[in-house]
């Protein structure tokens, strides 16, 4: 063991620029994997975030919309109903919108999601900073952390919303109560608003109600069901007593939204390509090297050294050569990282980092197992040309 430790420091403190440049080129396969899985881990957060963090158990929908929340719609009567089923606690109307808000590094505006949310039910997200709504009607916004960053508002501020209504822009001005954590849907950042202003503020589809009443209408209704009730049975008895409606968790919700599985497997396939290029590219380097000192593998052979002692060696030089670069490029990824504008949707996730660099240092002993089993079989007399 000592003999192969000491072989390979040996070879590495003798080729250091050799071996430092490997290192910089798995450094760079190691910037490169940590980041397709940053952006795998944003991209899916940027859908599902909002979703993810419900504090709901259930989500309706208009079952011909198919789990897609702009597709579907629902009006507040089929709330009341839903309401009356034994094992519903709470029932909330969620609405979705397209707005933009103020950029304030520059003259540009920001395109966010405009959700309006009833006050203190289910689908207000928790503040984290200052306070949540407290009338179903006022001009205030709720909005996460990106857009307070992005916009550098504080609570108290102004908060320019523009929407477009029959093609024409519209500006309305609230007033920031609270943030929020980060709470994207559809890959933008939130502005939450009470309904009632929600209304306002969007164009709406109207339905006439069965008294002749004007009713907005609604993307989903969230539901939270009581302690003592199962979902199941929950559900069952909403499909009984109302029609034409599909009703999931927020893990199905999002897992269904439109292009979020391709998403997500285009972004695997893409990791698993860069996994194989590293393995191949580790691989050639290692082979290259052993052919090259294939006449002191067979002086090391015709002195007795042992096929063990030689095959230990170029393992801890593959893995010590892997680690060096693995820390290299996790350093620079991790520096990367602080510079990255917020609005750029790449997380990194302790979780998914070290997947990935697990995954490094496996590919590098596998990719150097064919330059391992080469130095095996060099022929002493043939590799310093006694043999004729």
């Amino acid at each position: 063991m000592s003999t192969a430790v000491h072989l390979a420091f040996k070879e590495i403190a003798r080729n250091k620029g050799r071996f430092l440049l490997f290192s910089l080129v798995i450094a760079l396969i190691t910037l490169l994997i940590l980041f397709i899985a940053a952006l795998g881990e944003g991209l899916g957060s940027g859908n599902r975030e909002y979703l993810e963090n419900l504090d709901a158990e259930l989500i309706v929908y208009q079952s011909t919309a198919r789990l897609s929340i702009a597709s579907s719609q629902i009006d507040l009567a089929t709330r009341r109903m839903i309401r009356s089923v034994d094992g519903v606690e709470e029932v909330a109307p969620v609405g979705f919108g397209s707005a933009a808000v103020p950029r304030a590094d520059s003259n540009e505006f920001l395109d966010v999601a405009l959700i309006g949310v009833e006050p203190g039910m289910p689908g207000e997200p928790q503040a984290v900073e200052g306070r949540g709504f407290e009338r179903i009607g006022a001009d205030e916004a709720l909005i996460d952390r990106t857009v307070a960053l992005i916009g550098e508002l504080r609570i108290g501020d102004p908060i320019v919303v523009r929407t477009v209504i029959d093609g024409e822009d519209e500006f309305h001005t609230l007033t920031v109560v609270g943030v929020c954590d980060s709470q994207k849907y559809g890959l933008r950042s939130s502005v939450f608003v009470p309904k009632r202003t929600w209304d306002n503020i969007r164009p709406q589809v109207m339905l006439m109600g069965a008294m002749g009443a004007i009713q907005p209408i609604y993307n989903v209704l969230l539901i939270n069901v009581a302690d003592s009730a199962e979902p199941a049975d929950v559900i069952a008895g909403v499909k009984s007593r109302v029609s034409n409606l599909e009703i999931v968790d927020p893990v199905t919700a999002y897992e269904n939204t439109p292009g979020y599985s391709e998403q997500q497997t285009t972004l695997a396939t893409q990791n698993g390509f860069a996994l194989l290029i590293g393995a191949l590219v580790i691989g050639g380097f290692f082979q290259i090297q052993t052919m090259q000192k294939v006449p002191q593998i067979g002086m090391l052979k015709a002195i007795g050294t042992p096929n063990g002692i030689i095959a230990l060696s170029s393992i801890l030089q593959i893995f010590m050569v892997n680690l060096a670069g693995i820390l290299i490029g996790a350093a620079v990824t991790y520096g990367l990282a602080l510079v990255f504008p917020p609005g750029i949707p790449i997380v990194f996730e302790l979780r998914s980092a070290a997947a990935a660099i697990a995954s490094i240092l496996i590919i590098g002993p596998v990719g150097g197992i064919v330059s391992v089993r080469y130095s095996l079989r060099v022929e002493p007399l043939t590799a310093l040309g006694l043999n004729s």
